[in-house]
């Protein structure tokens, strides 16, 4: 098996076509991600691409980055107080620095494709201190922040098995496509960036009372809350610690102007571990460039694509091909009715604590039917989980019924058969419950116990939430 890695670099996307001994570098329009199922790569691909020119290692990432700023200046208080913040934690600069140096190169690279202002590559700082695994209060997601609902409106899946609101690439398209819809809608990236932290809605209802009123409308006039106040000053304080970091005593490490990762097509569902392990790098090191895999298999269906560091790349294609071993050990499973998790876990001969732990189920709560499910694959499983279910599988909880017990009298003429079809249970519960055997007689007004179901809770699913954006938890 041969896994051909795309290098995610400079201000193009090179996708190679035709015949192993012809490469042909695409234009720049090229989309510089292919979701075409890994399987539907055609076999004439070269296995590795080139860079299309060479980067210019003479300068570091933030001297690039330093050269594409656009933005106007703001020059308020808040500004100066935020610089001073930055500057007396030179620990949390350097912890910051170090996540961000994983991924800045590729959030540069579309910038400068899109003519977009390169200060925008520092708002990851601000959002999550370039931690994709950061959650906020109000459970936005990823180093960009984004709510579950304003994901989906980008098209960033959330689903049982992935969560691209962390995917480094799909957030970063989202992130900017998001950007550029806003500064398109103020014309005005003060503005626009008020609006991605408050929302655009919030924005141009206070710019409209402001108008009413016969005020400004600049974004140091607006009415808002204190955390957006406070959001572009922050971006250009660090904007100001990347322009001059000595005059505010900061030590800024350097970052080479080169790819941190390259992409490689995922042909067929693998373990996170033997990825890792085939790759040559730590579980960690992987799962911080694949932050939206939150399970320990990723589906090729639904991710056809994984990040590797640039030099490991070649090595996991070399490993790959000589790994003869099973590439899988979960699949996923549609439950085809309402169960408890005990029942599921039966079926696969699981413990049930493994099966809650595996799926993140909470104690109390069934699984709803039509719900999709890591399970372990079996020996003779050889198809891979199909698109629909990769792509689109949720997990849906209900609470488990809890049964109170009530008294009634029977009838006249009443047998254990019609009592149990009037309270639509089985004869086997109701003579159990009332130690009795099934062909036991009853007499008019004897006592029974009847185990009725108490009143549900709301049915726990996945997805949903608002626009308002609460601070990160970093």
């Amino acid at each position: 098996m041969r896994l051909r890695p795309i290098s995610f670099c400079l201000s193009t996307l090179l996708v190679c076509a035709g015949l192993l001994s012809a490469a042909i570098a695409q234009n720049n329009n090229q989309p510089p991600v292919n979701t075409a199922p890994a399987t539907a790569v055609p076999e004439e691909l070269p296995d590795l691409d080139v860079l299309d020119q060479p980067p210019d290692i003479s300068i570091d990432l933030w001297e690039r980055i330093r050269r594409g700023f656009g933005m106007q200046d703001l020059q308020i208080e808040l500004v100066q107080d935020r610089e001073q913040w930055y500057a007396q934690r030179p620990d949390y600069i350097q912890r910051m620095t170090a996540r961000s140096s994983k991924y800045l190169y590729h959030i540069v690279e579309e910038l400068e494709r899109r003519h977009m202002p390169t200060e925008l590559a520092l708002l990851p700082f601000i959002e999550s201190a370039f931690n994709p695994q950061a959650v906020s209060s109000a459970r936005a997601s990823g180093m960009w922040q984004f709510m579950p609902r304003t994901g989906k409106d980008f098209d960033l899946k959330q689903n049982a098995f992935r969560d691209d609101r962390r995917d480094v690439l799909a957030s970063t398209r989202a992130a900017l496509d998001y950007l550029q819809k806003l500064y398109a809608m103020f014309g005005d990236w003060h503005l626009a960036l008020a609006a991605y932290n408050w929302g655009e809605g919030n924005v141009s209802k206070s710019m409209a009372r402001n108008q009413r009123q016969g005020a400004p409308v600049a974004y140091t006039d607006l009415r808002m809350p204190a955390e957006t106040r406070l959001y572009v000053p922050k971006l250009q304080a660090m904007k100001n610690v990347v322009a001059n970091p000595q005059a505010l005593g900061v030590n800024l490490p350097s970052i080479p102007n080169h790819p941190y990762f390259q992409a490689v097509r995922l042909p067929r569902d693998m373990d996170v571990a033997l990825i890792a392990k085939l790759a040559e790098v730590p579980v960690e090191d992987f799962k911080a460039l694949n932050p939206s895999a939150h399970r320990p298999v990723m589906l090729a269906a639904g991710t056809p694509r994984i990040l590797l560091p640039w030099d490991n790349a070649e090595i996991f294609q070399r490993n790959t091909d000589k790994y003869a071993g099973r590439l899988a050990s979960w699949t996923a499973w549609v439950a085809p009715k309402t169960m408890k998790v005990s029942e599921a876990a039966q079926r696969f001969g699981m413990a049930e604590d493994e099966l809650r732990s595996i799926n993140k189920i909470p104690p109390r709560m069934m699984i709803k039917a039509g719900s999709a499910l890591l399970v372990p694959r079996s020996a003779k499983q050889q198809a891979d989980v199909s698109s629909k279910v990769a792509d689109n599988g949720q997990l849906t909880l209900t609470p488990e019924q809890v049964l109170r017990k009530q008294f009634i009298k029977a009838r006249k003429k009443d047998s254990l058969e019609l009592i149990a079809k009037r309270y639509k249970v089985s004869v086997e519960q109701l003579a159990q419950w009332n130690n009795l055997s099934k062909t036991s007689a009853l007499k008019p007004g004897q006592k029974l116990v009847i185990m009725v179901a108490g009143k549900a809770r709301k049915t726990v699913a996945s997805g949903g939430g608002k626009h308002k954006r609460k601070k990160a938890n970093h």
